[in-house]
């Protein structure tokens, strides 16, 4: 059913997450003005019934005021993207931060804007290329009036009420059950996504290992090399297990207490390709770990889980070999340890 509030969006951005925010809104009867430097995006969505812009002051100008000009941008361009419209916009028009910025930034971004009398929210969103038909978690930050304006755009965006059970204790009003949340001043919605995105570290981390250490459950079948520089293993018959982590995966999908979404997502990856040959298990980080690790520190809260899944990211690239090679050169200075070849 379509919104009772339609209203008038501009979208600066069209990857994967930008074009699937826009074709939401516009199921849901809004209208939306776009616009992308890879053309080709900007017309396929235009073919879908949005307004396509040749540029971001041509945007601006097809927006109705007070306009809403929303980017999903990556970090780095936002701020000369914002630099470019600061000056064509007007009065009591607002820019909508989707993107993974750092909190401070927004900060500073929202005093850039305030002597224009322009708002600027941050808004958290969370959902990657399922979001279309799922919605997406929206954490947001800014000033109320605005935050307010623009609520039938979070509300259409947001998954609903339907997307979770009921939480039995929870009493009261508020939009977090429909799936957005203004979490506060400017900042707060990306502060809040970037712990969000922290804690989605520790989580993959954890299933990552679970599911690595029942892999290697059959320890007990392989031959071991005897030597000074294996640890042997003492009780091989404890590890006697050959078990389908894909099928682990998908019975902890059912009733399990570490059941989610993440879950999912490995189950549909398992079934697909049983040993992941595709993947060369490089794992990058965007930003989102570190800045939480860093809060953690200012704040003095500890944030074991989250900091060691941020720099098992950095292992993952190789970002450890020199200090790996340091390693091995000293247990060979200092005791003669010859290497041993990869896997043994």
């Amino acid at each position: 059913m379509a919104t009772d509030t339609p209203m008038q969006l501009g979208m600066i951005g069209l990857g994967r997450m930008g074009a699937n925010l826009v074709r939401r809104l516009m199921r849901d009867g809004h209208r939306c003005v776009v616009y992308d430097v890879n053309e080709g995006a900007v017309r396929e969505l235009e073919g879908e019934g949005a307004v396509a812009a040749r540029s971001p002051g041509d945007l601006v100008a097809r927006l109705e005021r007070p306009r809403a000009v929303w980017f999903m941008l990556p970090a780095a361009v936002v701020q000369p993207t914002l630099d470019q419209l600061t000056e064509l916009l007007d009065p009591e028009d607002a820019v909508i931060d989707g993107g993974n910025s750092y909190y401070r930034d927004d900060i500073t971004r929202a005093a850039q804007l305030a002597p224009h009398r322009l708002h600027y929210l941050d808004c958290g969103t969370s959902g990657g290329v399922w979001g279309l038909e799922r919605g997406y978690c929206l954490m947001i930050g800014g000033e109320h009036e605005p935050v307010t304006r623009l609520d039938p755009i979070f509300r259409t965006i947001a998954p609903g009420t339907g997307s979770a059970e009921p939480t039995p204790s929870r009493h009261g009003d508020g939009t977090a059950p429909q799936g957005y949340l203004h979490c506060g001043p400017n900042g707060a919605g990306h502060f809040v996504k970037m712990v969000h995105n922290g804690v989605e570290y520790g989580m993959m981390a954890a299933i990552a290992e679970g599911l690595s250490i029942i892999d290697h459950a059959d320890a007990g079948l392989r031959k071991r090399t005897a030597d000074a520089e294996t640890t042997p293993l003492r009780e091989p018959e404890a590890y006697q297990y050959e078990i389908d982590v894909g099928e682990v995966a998908e019975v902890w999908r059912r009733g399990s207490v570490v059941g989610s979404w993440l879950v999912d997502l490995t189950a549909d990856a398992l079934a697909r390709s049983p040993k992941l040959e595709e993947f060369t298990g490089r794992v990058s980080d965007s930003g989102e770990g570190r800045w939480t690790v860093r809060a953690a520190i200012d704040e003095g809260v500890p944030a074991a889980v989250i900091s060691t899944a941020l720099t098992d990211r950095f292992q993952s690239r190789g970002l450890g070999e020199f200090a790996d090679r340091v390693l091995s050169a000293m247990r060979s200075e200092f005791g003669g340890h010859a290497e041993k070849g990869t896997g043994s």
